[in-house]
């Protein structure tokens, strides 16, 4: 991954810097969460590509050996046990570089924190 202290208008300049093993990744994360949820925007907040349906659904980052994968605290709390094999921060989850994304788990979880966020506007 390449460091750089700057400031990402768009998903697409966020991908773009980061070397081509991380940009497929990446894509592949971004790809999943829009399938899953079609009517979400893709933003940049605090400098990392999210997605916002109705307030922020999930953010992604990438590190050097992980990509950072943040579905607020109900999004992880929801998913405890099948998150358990990575290893996890507060509010995070980390998806090593070297092993494929857990897309099916990343579709589950897109798809429950839609449904939470859609719950809370009725």
């Amino acid at each position: 991954m390449i460091v750089l202290k700057t400031t990402f208008k768009n998903i697409d300049e966020y991908i773009a810097i980061q070397t081509p093993e991380v940009q497929v990744l990446l894509e592949q994360m971004r790809q999943t969460i829009k399938k899953t949820a079609p009517k979400a925007e893709e933003v940049i907040s605090y400098n990392m590509p999210a997605f916002k349906y109705h307030g922020i659904l999930v953010y992604f980052a990438a590190y050097k050996n992980h990509i950072g994968f943040y579905a607020t605290p109900t999004g992880h709390s929801e998913f405890k046990e099948k998150l358990s094999i990575y290893k996890q921060r507060k509010g995070s989850v980390q998806f090593p570089l070297n092993k494929p994304l857990p897309l099916d788990l990343i579709t589950d979880i897109v798809s429950f924190r839609l449904k939470e966020n859609l719950k809370k506007i009725k």
